[in-house]
């Protein structure tokens, strides 16, 4: 096997230009802009000290550039993750203690250790029992509940709660203690911030402004929004007036930490770490594979889940808490123009030297306005518009969503995202459980065989054909058998009963269990079971066992061959 399956900076680093280089720095650059006032709202939002998102957003990007296969994807602290991340140390420890930070390192190494041992035995596919109409409910949910539990800094108040209800509960009782100030900040930053992402834009194009450098501005806005209320609340001394503010950040690189691996607090982090980390690979890989078809590029899910989680491990080691690819900054690092995962290298320079150097500078920066941060980054990822397309299209999709939103608001983002696995997974087995079955007949003229229900096709009335568009397993084998036997039951003419398998791509043994007591049954009424076009890998299975041998009819190679043939046999 390659190294570079392993490590595919060993791919594209043979080709890196000088071209590229340009092009790599300067989407680190603004990148590294937009990611500073980020990574410190994240780490509030994760209850962690500021510090701690600089630190998530230095190491893990520099492992991900090594082992990680997208040249786009910004891994770091995302919003989703940090509430998990908040959720499940708020039961372990309190939010300040050193208990809390070193918990957190031991959720980011166990979360890592579970990514790496996923991706080294190659069970990307996990991911998939996860529905996306689920996934985009959970995250909806999550928007609003993050969005909540950020007022209480907008207001300069002392709030507290993990669900929706306690949150705006905890709101409403210590509202009478806002602080004018505070609220005045908060709701400005907010104000500034919406402008920014919806209406700054069209205002720089009036202006003749280029589309590269009105981007640039765009994206710079919450930049500008954190230096503007430094400035205020040093400036005027709003910190006397109850202002809360980030206060002393440390001025160093990441320092080397050691997560606690004691077996009590890995039991009590097994359950979430293992959610937080196929949540982060669902939302890493979604956005690594949608802007690696805009230049057709190929991700390997099961590589991502090795840089994903060597990037965990990382921020672990270095004072983190649990990291993933982030929507926003991934989209950003692409439009800016990043040619390879060199730039999220370079990105992580840019904050280490912001660690090394800007930390001073931000001690006045109000906590408000990093809420304002974070309640319009999340605002965006809410979209109620999920729940009218599922209701549309599909009534049990709407029910899965609805459920998850509601326990996700309801009680907590952890029952929330366990509800959404569980209801992903009882989904997929209410469909497949009751499969398509289709009664087909010759569109006159062809070869082709049709539902009769839709178009107008020949039948013979001694032979039924079934068509079963679902593979057969041990949830809906029951439920084939049930529809064979009305169908039979219904009319006393029929001879043959044809399964076409066209659409069959895994029979298991309850379904051959199945076929084998259809079979029986049938000949019992002197009915003959027959199949057709049986792909190659059911055809190996089948021929292990005897039911071929003891099937009272035969296999069929085309469907139009099994009704000519049988109708010739009955005419003789």
């Amino acid at each position: 096997m390659p190294m570079t399956r392993f490590l595919p900076i060993l791919s594209w680093g043979r080709t890196y230009t000088r071209a590229t280089l340009a092009n790599d720095l300067m989407a680190a650059l603004i990148v590294t802009i937009m990611l500073i006032p980020q990574s410190l709202a994240y780490a509030l939002l994760a209850g962690l000290p500021p510090e701690a998102g600089l630190y998530a957003s230095i190491v893990p990007i520099m492992l991900y550039a090594v082992f990680g296969t997208s040249r786009a994807l910004a891994v770091g602290p995302v919003a989703v993750i940090s509430l998990m991340t908040a959720a499940t140390l708020s039961e372990i420890a309190q939010q300040g203690t050193m208990g809390y930070a070193v918990a957190a390192l031991s959720l980011a190494g166990l979360s890592g250790t579970i990514l790496l041992i996923m991706g080294l035995f190659r069970l990307g596919f996990v991911a998939n029992f996860l529905s996306h109409p689920v996934i985009a409910g959970f995250i909806t949910a999550s928007g609003l509940l993050i969005a909540a539990s950020q007022l209480k800094h907008i207001l300069g108040i002392d709030a507290h709660g993990h669900t929706l209800l306690e949150v705006l509960g905890a709101l409403a009782v210590h509202l009478h203690q806002t602080n004018l100030t505070t609220a005045l900040i908060g709701v400005l930053a907010t104000a500034f911030l919406f402008w920014v992402r919806s209406g700054l834009k069209p205002t720089l194009a009036r202006l003749g402004l280029g589309p590269g450098l009105t981007s640039t501005l765009v994206k710079a806005g919450p930049v500008v929004v954190v230096i503007a209320t430094t400035w205020a609340v040093w400036g005027l001394d709003l910190a006397d007036q109850g202002v809360s503010i980030v206060g002393d950040v440390p001025q160093s690189l990441p320092p080397l930490t050691l997560p606690d691996l004691s077996p009590e607090l890995l039991r009590q982090l097994l359950v979430p770490a293992f959610l937080i980390s196929i949540i982060g690979f669902v939302e890493s890989i979604s956005v690594a594979q949608t802007l690696a078809a805009k230049k057709r590029q190929r991700i390997d899910p099961d590589q991502e889940l090795i840089g994903l989680g060597a990037a965990n491990i990382g921020a672990s080691l270095t004072g983190g808490f649990p990291v993933t690819g982030g929507f926003s900054r991934s989209v950003v690092n692409f439009d800016a123009g990043a040619e390879t995962p060199a730039a999220g290298a370079f990105t992580a320079l840019g904050l280490a030297i912001a660690a090394l150097a800007l930390t001073p500078l931000i001690f006045f920066l109000p906590k408000a306005t990093l809420a304002a941060t974070i309640i319009v980054a999340v605002l965006s990822l809410v979209d109620f518009s999920i729940l009218r397309r599922a209701w549309r299209y599909s009534k049990a999709d709407f029910a899965a969503v609805l459920a998850t939103i509601l326990l996700t608001l309801g009680l907590g983002v952890e029952a929330g995202v366990s509800a959404g696995v569980l209801l992903s997974v009882l989904l997929h087995l209410y469909k497949t459980s009751r499969p398509h079955i289709a009664e087909v007949g010759l569109v006159p003229g062809t070869e082709h065989f049709r539902n009769i229900l839709r178009h107008k096709v020949l039948t013979d009335p001694s032979i039924v054909t079934l068509r079963v568009d679902e593979s057969l397993y041990f949830a809906n084998a029951r439920f084939l058998e049930d529809a064979i036997y009305r169908r039979v039951a219904e009319d006393t003419q029929i001879r043959h009963i044809i399964l076409q398998c066209s659409a069959i791509n895994e029979i298991d043994l309850s379904a051959l269990e199945s076929l084998e007591a259809i079979n029986e049954r049938l000949g019992s009424m002197d009915v003959q079971l027959h199949l057709s076009e049986v792909k190659g890998p059911v055809m190996d299975r089948l021929k292990r066992e005897h039911f071929l041998d003891q099937m009272t009819g035969r296999v069929f190679l085309s469907q139009f061959a099994a009704v000519t043939e049988l109708k010739a046999a009955d005419n003789r």
